[in-house]
């Protein structure tokens, strides 16, 4: 039996197969659960012409999570095709060009909250639209990725302090929602050359600190290692973790510069 046999679980930031959030709905299915995915826009058609790549092609829902109606709707939306949910997985970031790429101190503010907005808000906007789904007999585990943000990273900017933002708001809702059982815990991943590092001004530099500095090793091109600790975090093996954050990253964090 699979670590989440018979677990319906809610991906978002599905887009190429490249993608973490791919792999993680692919080793997902592979465990046992259910999904459906989440995609707004112009990415819909991609997301849902992608999840025919998956071992079971599986339902894409419309959701934009800086709109309320989407939010909204949201619950609805997923019960035509699940009953409830046991784990939602956050794989959501965007900022505009203006905030990345060194431009640190010229970022205007209403960029910074779109960064802000998309990339930490949107765990707790994302977690209260899932919410009526979750049952409190058994639980439920929202996982988000993240990339380390206790120290500042070349050109990675205002996306970084949105990063700060969203492990607190992880934490945050680990103390507010803990009564009902749902747990909320982040994975702080490694580089990975995915569509949204692509739009990372520099992202080579972050390929070189990690060849540098790895005890274990790094490649960028694998999200598996994320995609594996994420299905660990959504599954019953970690029933009292909650507010944590998980490295991988082939040991970086703990290695002095």
């Amino acid at each position: 039996m699979g670590l989440l046999e018979g677990k319906n679980i809610l991906v978002t930031g599905v887009l190429i197969e490249s993608s973490i959030a791919f792999h993680i709905a692919r080793l997902a299915q592979e465990e046992g659960a259910n999904v459906v995915l989440t995609s707004f826009g112009r990415a819909f058609s991609l997301t849902t012409r992608i999840s025919a790549r998956l071992p079971i092609q599986v339902p894409v829902i419309e959701l934009d999570v800086t709109s309320e109606t989407d939010l909204a709707a949201l619950a609805e939306r997923v019960r035509k095709h699940l009953p409830h949910l046991d784990g939602v997985v956050h794989s959501i970031g965007f900022a505009p060009e203006s905030a990345l790429g060194g431009n640190f101190l010229n970022t205007e503010w209403a960029d910074v909250a779109t960064a802000v907005h998309v990339s930490a808000y949107s765990l707790k906007a994302l977690t209260m639209a899932a919410r009526p789904l979750f049952t409190q007999s058994t639980g439920a585990s929202v996982v988000g990725l993240t990339f380390d943000a206790t120290v500042a990273w070349p050109k990675y900017d205002w996306m970084g302090v949105a990063k700060a933002a969203l492990e607190s708001t992880s934490r945050y809702l680990a103390r507010d929602l803990g009564k009902e059982n749902i747990r909320t815990n982040l994975i702080a991943a490694g580089p990975i050359k995915t569509m949204a590092a692509k739009s990372i001004p520099g992202f080579e530099e972050f390929e070189h600190i990690w060849d540098s500095r790895a005890p274990l090793g790094w490649d960028v091109t694998d999200p598996v290692p994320t995609a594996q600790a994420t299905i660990a975090l959504l599954s019953p093996w970690f029933p009292k973790t909650t507010g944590e954050i998980i490295h991988v990253d082939g040991g970086v964090h703990a290695i002095g510069g």
